[in-house]
């Protein structure tokens, strides 16, 4: 089981995981409750980057259409994939 996300900032990166679209809902928020408990200041920031996408690009990514050209948001959006 998943550590809880006691932090306000994970809670708002949660939060912030409902997009109104339920592919994109799942994904986001079944790897914030995974992964966002141990993750680095970094890993969280790049997090957050991918979050500020609008929803289209972000189905994009997620959904395999399209690949960021950010090696970081690549390899985040490689990850999300994989759970």
């Amino acid at each position: 089981m998943a550590a809880a996300l006691s932090d306000v900032h994970s809670r708002r990166l949660l939060w912030r995981c409902r997009r109104g679209m339920k592919e994109l809902d799942i994904l986001l928020e079944r790897f914030a409750r995974a992964h966002l408990p141990g993750a680095s200041a970094e890993q969280r920031h790049t997090f957050e980057r991918l979050l500020e996408l609008p929803d289209p690009l972000l189905a994009d990514y997620l959904l395999g259409h399209e690949q960021p050209a950010d090696a970081a948001l690549a390899a985040l959006v490689l990850r999300i994939g994989a759970i």
